[in-house]
């Protein structure tokens, strides 16, 4: 167990390092095609925002989990013009993910390596999210962190690390299988959020750690429509898609 935390840990610092080292950020990677007129693959983003453009290219986000939720994040992000993303997601993509995620055509192959590709300038890690991996992280170096993860430890985790910033800045999603309607996504505090099961254990869980700080979170009061894990991809995504206006709006505002 040791050897394999330490090649986890190992990753994690190596594709960081080299993100670093090589300044092989979003920006760089598209440098070439924002001249002017329909070259820029961000025109329609600096309409839209004007001088808070240069602002959303100055920001780095780093998401943890880039499944259902955290794919369409990245997507949006990504094609709006954020200046850099790191993304975190020890998984491969399955059979079962094609109903919902970003990249799941992709079967037997890892899911950063293959975000990677599709979204050039994006630095993946494959690693679990544990106190070493996280401790491997400046966390403090991101503007924003996004916490896309189904595991409720790994969380708790993520939300102690987090404590200290800015609410707004560490944004988590909550419980978005089972559930049909995206008009019933809501964004408040996480002490205010109700009507999810998979939300109280998170609750339940931190107050366990003591951990009290309150920070945003994405979540639906929908009741759940299967006891399985069945998902919709309109509310999966739509999750992703919130976090990634919630970024936007908190760098422009």
């Amino acid at each position: 167990m040791q050897d394999k935390d330490a090649m986890i840990n190992t990753n994690a610092e190596s594709a960081i390092n080299a993100n670093s080292a090589n300044s092989a950020n979003i920006a760089n990677a598209t440098s070439a095609s924002q001249s002017t007129g329909n070259s820029d693959r961000f025109a329609r983003s600096r309409l839209l925002f004007d001088s808070d453009f240069d602002k959303i290219r100055q920001k780095r986000a780093i998401i943890f989990g880039v499944g259902g939720v955290g794919g369409f994040a990245l997507d949006s992000l990504y094609r709006t013009g954020l200046g850099e993303i790191v993304i975190v997601d020890k998984d491969i993509f399955d059979a079962t993910n094609q109903n919902r995620q970003i990249g799941s055509h992709r079967v037997g192959e890892q899911k950063v390596k293959v975000l990677e590709e599709l979204y050039p300038g994006v630095r993946g890690v494959c690693a679990a999210v544990s106190e070493e991996s996280i401790a491997s992280f400046d966390i403090a170096s991101f503007d924003y962190v996004i916490d896309a993860i189904d595991d409720i430890p790994a969380k708790v985790l993520l939300a102690r690390e987090c404590a200290g910033m800015r609410y707004g800045r560490f944004i988590c999603s909550t419980g978005s299988a089972k559930k049909l309607n995206p008009l019933e996504i809501r964004v408040d505090n996480i002490w205010r959020s109700y009507g999810d099961k998979f939300a109280r254990k998170l609750r339940d869980a931190l107050k366990k750690q003591n951990l009290k700080t309150g920070y945003k979170v994405v979540f639906s009061p929908e009741p759940p429509r299967c006891k399985g894990l069945g998902s919709f991809s309109a509310v999966t995504a739509s999750f992703g898609l919130q976090i990634a206006s919630e970024v936007i709006c908190d760098i422009i505002h």
